[in-house]
């Protein structure tokens, strides 16, 4: 069977909350899933460009902002919109379909009971009855005509666009030039986008996530063939996510097409199976090409020892059923310190990830 040559993709996990599935109707299914836990995995290499360019692009318009980080950006737009996924995100950052957000009117749905008058005649929001959020930073139109900045060079402030929407959440949030490497201001510019303490607490919870996924790993202790295989992996980050692709020599073309239809044919760049087999191969060691293959070779660890039992190289797995080993669908490199190297899924690229951040940990096997 053709699908059982690559590594399949994340079964979805229970990520969007109740809020935001109200507020925008994101859909988490198929390989734009976010797989329970969270990490710089769960979020669209298209969103992740425009949370980075808009991070760097904002003293631009506040000379005065210290601390703005793409992390900060993500968690943002992790609690908005879940960044966008479901949707489809073209190479200049617009959005379709559009996230639109309750009819702000009063009338109780989706919890809202404050009327906001409408403030541009649906030029935004589509319509002119009342106002609603939009885009995957979800602003009132209003707050956008003072807040908007092009940051894709089309002349337009969209919020529409990731690349605009963030550049105005990252104005939004500096204020007139907070300090944001401080908890205090930090916590100030997110009550101010949201009057909550609750919202407050979520996001910080995810800037927190974000942050540690981005930070690199701490390799003077890891040495030999382990080392020569997590740094053969940690190379490749930043490489897209091609279904089928990756071998011993490096990057492929890959293959359609994974169990939603995604296709690697037209994608150089690695599945999960194919990156360890890239890294292990760079030590000397020949792997089976499929993630379920590769839980044969090698020392098992054991699922019901936890993760605490992996050591720095070991791989990592994961299955539908966990215990049937005939039903693992996705391997990573572990790194140490609750982290593993990691191609996730169609959409994403090559990163760090916390081991937990995938559902139904299968254990590892240690083969070094």
């Amino acid at each position: 069977m053709l699908l059982a040559a690559v590594c399949c993709t994340a079964p979805v996990g229970n990520a969007i909350s109740a809020y935001v599935a109200l507020k925008t109707g994101v859909p988490g299914a198929g390989d734009g899933g976010i797989a329970e836990g969270g990490s710089a995995a769960d979020i669209p290499s298209r969103m992740l460009t425009a949370y980075k360019r808009a991070a760097q692009q904002v003293v631009k318009h506040v000379p005065k902002c210290r601390g703005m980080r793409w992390p900060v950006l993500a968690g943002i737009a992790k609690v908005e919109s879940n960044h966008a996924i479901g949707r489809n995100i073209t190479h200049t950052g617009d959005i379709r379909p559009k996230i639109y957000g309750v009819l702000l009117n009063g009338s109780g749905a989706g919890g809202n009971t404050t009327v906001f008058p409408d403030s541009d005649n649906g030029r935004w929001d589509g319509t002119a009855t009342a106002e609603r959020a939009v885009g995957p930073f979800q602003f009132l139109p209003s707050t956008w005509e003072g807040t908007g900045n092009d940051a894709s060079g089309d002349k337009r402030a969209d919020p529409h666009n990731a690349d605009d929407a963030a550049l105005g959440a990252a104005t939004y949030l500096c204020g007139n030039g907070r300090d944001l490497t401080k908890r205090t201001q930090l916590k100030a510019a997110i009550f101010q986008y949201n009057r909550s303490d609750e919202y407050v607490a979520n996001v910080l919870g995810w800037i927190d996530q974000y942050t540690a996924a981005a930070k690199n790993p701490d390799l003077k202790n890891v040495t030999g063939k382990v080392r020569t295989v997590i740094e053969a992996a940690l190379a490749q980050r930043g490489v897209p996510y091609s279904w089928g692709g990756g071998n011993a020599g490096g990057t492929s073309y890959g293959i359609c097409c994974s169990p939603s239809g995604k296709s690697g044919t037209t994608i150089k760049g690695f599945d999960c199976s194919g990156l360890t087999t890239y890294a292990y191969a760079k030590a000397g060691i020949q792997l089976p090409r499929t993630a379920a293959a590769q839980a044969g070779i090698g020392r098992r660890v054991p699922a019901s020892l936890g993760t605490r039992a992996l050591k720095a190289g070991d791989l990592v797995f994961y299955a539908y059923a966990p215990g049937h080993d005939s039903t693992i669908y996705h391997v990573g490199i572990y790194i140490g310190g609750g982290k593993m190297i990691n191609a996730p899924r169609p959409g994403t690229v090559v990163r760090l990830d916390s081991v937990n951040a995938m559902s139904g940990y299968a254990g590892g096997a240690r083969l070094l």
